[in-house]
């Protein structure tokens, strides 16, 4: 957040404010952080998104921040529930939050509704679940929602209640229907949401100068920096680790 702040301090945004994004995520406080940052910067007090490639997890929240998402026939939001890692063994598991929770919770009403009172099998598999852990899950879920919930509410969304906000972005919020958290949301989609989709033909001559700036981005980024961040006069970037 600092670094991009520091940035949009010394560009011009009397006219507004656009963010090409490319990210697979990260944090939901970070997202809430940067979408606070582009509104309070911006002259008109909004930003457009525009999604070139991938925009997922964290990053789609800093999409719904926005007051348009410019999209593609190949740009991916995704789902936002939280994900938890493992590392094991030097192998790194990722789990959804949402099934944890939701396996401890059926396997928990399995056991209160038993009929045979045989609870043994129940109590071993429940052991293996921590319940603060399980709390701070339900925490994390929660938050993740609430964070969308009000950026929609204060921005693209504004005038629906929070209940009628919830139901349209149902598919952002859980794996019900993605199944997985990589998923993609395509641009379709996203617009049976609800949500202020510009849709671009990919032949589109400023989308193809937009997606080079993308390709180019995404490479230093993968071969050189961990995180870049570019105006049309500055430019800040994070070394990777080593290099």
């Amino acid at each position: 957040m600092p670094i991009l702040e520091g940035i949009l301090q010394k560009t011009d945004l009397s006219n507004g404010l656009a963010l090409l994004i490319s990210s697979p995520g990260g944090d939901g406080l970070s997202a809430e952080r940067i979408i606070n940052i582009c509104r309070s910067y911006s002259g008109s007090k909004e930003f457009r998104a525009i999604v070139p490639g991938k925009a997922k997890s964290a990053a789609t929240m800093i999409c719904f921040g926005a007051s348009i998402i410019m999209m593609g026939e190949t740009s991916e939001l995704g789902p936002i529930d939280p994900q938890h890692t493992v590392i094991e063994e030097k192998n790194i598991r990722r789990f959804s939050v949402y099934n944890i929770v939701k396996s401890y919770e059926d396997l928990f009403k399995r056991a209160v509704e038993l009929k045979d009172g045989n609870l043994q099998p129940f109590l071993q598999q429940l052991a293996n679940y921590d319940e603060k852990e399980i709390q701070e899950f339900r925490s994390a879920l929660s938050l993740a929602e609430d964070i969308a919930i009000r950026t929609l509410e204060s921005g693209m969304m504004k005038g629906l209640s929070k209940e009628q906000i919830r139901a349209k972005i149902e598919i952002f919020l859980t794996p019900e229907q993605t199944k997985t958290h990589g998923r993609p949301i395509y641009k379709d989609e996203a617009l049976g949401c609800g949500l202020k989709i510009e849709a671009v033909d990919v032949r589109d001559q400023l989308w193809e100068i937009i997606y080079e700036l993308y390709v180019r981005m995404n490479n230093f980024v993968v071969s050189q920096a961990s995180k870049c961040i570019e105006t049309e006069n500055h430019s800040f970037f994070a070394a990777s680790p080593g290099r």
